[in-house]
């Protein structure tokens, strides 16, 4: 039977850009993705980790929702946990979607917890999806599962979007301290680079940012340097789309199929003062606010087909 009523999506978690993002500017009546459920004894606003992911929550509220979409915050279960979640969820008749944002955690020094997650998770998906072609492919040789790809929507507000840039010779680092992160490899490079190369070093990255002062800082920037040593996909690389910051990033994951980037080597000298050079000359706009509105209503259309297929 044709499926009439909102799909009630309960997205792990839900408060969470990309996640807001997948709805059309306006809002889509046809798919009710579900707030984030308060965590006992957390402050208001703290969805981590969230109970969505506990058997005893899926039992009790399992009326109230349609589909299970996992994208993020599953590294605090095990796998043995994992597993007790997806035969509650089949006992439930309750369909699980992944997207396979990491195939590895950036987080995690020790990518075998991870990588027995995904070992759960991926094969007993209805169905999966995946940021990047390179990144379908991995999942495919790894599981034989071969994930719908979709592109990662805005991170940065629409009206922040289409400003006029100026090619200019500021830099950053994006120092936050990550596991899979490694600022310390390329800072003392990357000042010698910026110096010899005419180029003004600007203040690092701090945690502490807000998203508005964050976007403040990226779009001050003309070139923001990762020193990524894992990684799948970026959200500084969306944000720098957004903002016409060009990216400077090592060969890792899938970050440049994302969007255009300029590679390095990060433990090869020399790599990143001919990445940084070549990052001044390279033309970059800020993303078009239609193009990403447009981008967003797509991308709506293929989650509430993918949802009623799985629901049905």
């Amino acid at each position: 039977m044709p499926i009439t009523a909102p799909l009630r999506v309960a997205s792990v978690p839900s408060d969470h850009p990309y996640v807001r993002h997948l709805a059309p500017v306006g809002g889509d009546d046809a798919v009710l993705r579900l707030p984030d459920p308060p965590v006992p004894g957390a402050p208001a606003g703290q969805w981590w980790p969230s109970p969505v992911l506990e058997p005893a929550w899926l039992r009790e509220h399992a009326g109230e929702l349609d589909v299970v979409h996992v994208h993020f915050g599953f590294e605090h279960r095990t796998a043995a946990q994992l597993r007790e979640l997806v035969a509650v969820l089949r006992e439930l008749r309750l369909p699980l979607v992944l997207t396979l944002h990491d195939l590895q955690n950036p987080h995690l020094s020790d990518q075998s917890a991870h990588d027995a997650a995904l070992d759960v998770l991926v094969p007993a998906a209805a169905a999966c999806l995946t940021l990047t072609p390179g990144a379908a492919a991995e999942t495919a040789r790894r599981w034989g599962v071969t994930p719908t790809v979709v592109a990662h929507p805005h991170v940065v507000p629409l009206e922040r979007m289409g400003a006029v840039r100026r090619r200019g010779r500021v830099v950053g680092l994006h120092a936050k301290p990550r596991a899979g992160n490694d600022p310390a490899a390329v800072r003392g490079e990357l000042a010698g680079a910026v110096a010899a190369t005419g180029g003004r070093l600007a203040p690092e990255l701090d945690r502490r940012l807000t998203d508005e002062e964050l976007w403040d800082h990226l779009a001050a920037l003309d070139v923001l340097v990762l020193a990524y040593r894992r990684s799948t996909h970026s959200g500084f690389v969306e944000a720098c789309h957004d903002l016409g910051t060009t990216v400077v990033a090592p060969r890792v994951g899938y970050l440049a199929e994302q969007h255009a980037v300029v590679p390095y080597d990060l433990d090869v000298p020399g790599s990143l003062t001919d990445a940084l050079l070549k990052a001044y000359e390279t033309p970059v706009t800020a993303a078009d606010p239609a193009q990403r509105t447009a981008q967003r209503a797509a991308l709506a259309t293929v989650h509430r087909e993918l949802y009623r297929a799985v629901a049905a």
